[in-house]
């Protein structure tokens, strides 16, 4: 165990970094083409997605040892692809700007942290339960893809829970990588160029209309659909995290990397669950070096560039959401459990837990947002006294 790490460590950091980058690196190369941009500058956003992710990541969990993991705005990316459309390049790293100057002082403010305190526990965990809840369940659907491989999968997952608990989920890693590789499951056909990614700069334009169309929006998504999950998520796991410090770290990283293409950056949620996870390490204090791993990871990829994307995408998809359902299943127990514990909250955090589940979107906002906002009302209603 080099430098304290496990083999847990090692696992959970190489499976957040795969999850990360294969559930939504396909929606960055469409915001990507959109705004019509070369190769130089396509693998300068990796580049600087990559780095931002795994600095910010290593400097958040090494200075407070806690798994505080850092992501890329997914529901930003997916705000970018309907919104860039024949915008220049310059006025989008300008909108990209306004988007990290507002996350910075919400961070210097504090007044998230102090809503944050606001939610309730049950709120919190039936929201985080909703989001990874559709992890869990495409263990199942991925049957419908690859039987013989999930089911080899969930039956070595079975069978470490039952005999050797701490390595479940690495040997359910390692079985299903070499049942790939001897049934040739692995897609081969593409070709890998590792080049080292050069920084490509493009000086900001500021408009008027960019920055209220697109730099705010990017700013709301980012806040409410990322970040608030992210807070929940480290709080579910028995954490206090100095939020405004960490969404300081996060704005900052967008404000320097946003001309290089690292359009915002925020706390992961889904990915952060698995680093937070018993699954991780059974001792919580020293979960954050799954993190460290995970942000050394994303830093390499990053400055692998877009080239090594491919290293991502070759192996087939049960195995990736197979791993990564069985690595959650842990904390959606848990969430769900303290979502439903108290008799008083249990109707609130159902309606939470349906209410992001049903994965609704109003006004440009996402589900766990609705999801905390209904759940708020039903615990008032039946909660406070007449």
């Amino acid at each position: 165990m080099m430098f304290g790490l496990k083999l847990s460590h090692l696992v959970a950091g190489a499976v957040a970094v795969l999850l990360g980058y294969t559930s939504s690196v396909a929606i960055i190369f469409q915001a990507i083409d959109v705004l019509g941009a070369t190769q130089a500058q396509a693998n300068s956003w990796m580049l600087a997605l990559g780095l931002g992710m795994g600095l910010s990541g290593l400097i958040l969990s090494l200075r407070y040892k806690m798994p505080i993991l850092t992501a890329w705005s997914t529901p930003g990316a997916a705000l970018l692809v309907i919104s860039l459309d024949g915008v220049p390049m310059g006025q989008a790293i300008g909108a990209f700007v306004f988007c990290a100057v507002l996350l910075t002082l919400t961070g210097l403010t504090g007044w998230f942290e102090k809503l944050s305190h606001l939610i309730p526990d049950a709120l919190g965990n039936a929201m985080l339960a909703g989001i990874l809840f559709r992890f869990g369940l495409e263990i199942f659907t991925s049957m419908e893809d690859n039987l013989v491989l999930v089911a080899l999968m969930c039956a070595t997952y079975l069978a470490g829970r039952r005999f050797f608990a701490r390595f479940s989920i690495p040997m359910v890693l390692l079985v299903g990588i070499v049942f790939c590789a001897l049934t040739g499951a692995f897609d081969t056909t593409q070709h890998v160029n590792f080049e080292i990614a050069k920084p490509v700069f493009v000086m900001p334009e500021f408009t008027l209309a960019t920055l209220i169309g697109i730099g705010l929006p990017l700013y709301i998504v980012t806040m409410t659909s990322q970040n608030v999950p992210g807070v929940v998520t480290l709080k579910a796991a028995g954490y206090e995290p100095p939020v405004s410090s960490a969404i300081t770290v996060t704005g900052l990283t967008s404000l320097i990397l946003a001309p290089f293409g690292g359009y915002a950056f925020n706390l992961a949620a889904i990915t952060a669950a698995i680093c937070a996870g018993p699954e991780a390490d059974e001792n919580p204090a020293t979960r954050y070096k799954a993190v460290v791993v995970a942000a050394v990871l994303y830093s390499i990829v990053g400055l692998l560039g877009a080239a090594v994307i491919s290293l991502f995408v070759i192996a087939p998809k049960a195995l990736v959401v197979t791993v990564a359902g069985l690595a959650l299943l842990n904390t959606i127990a848990a969430s769900l459990t303290g979502a439903l514990k108290d008799p008083a909250q249990r109707e609130a955090g159902l309606v939470t837990f349906m209410t992001t589940v049903s994965g609704i979107s109003f006004f440009g906002i996402g589900a766990p947002l609705w999801a905390l906002v209904f759940g708020g009302l039903t615990s008032l209603a039946l909660t406070r006294k007449a």
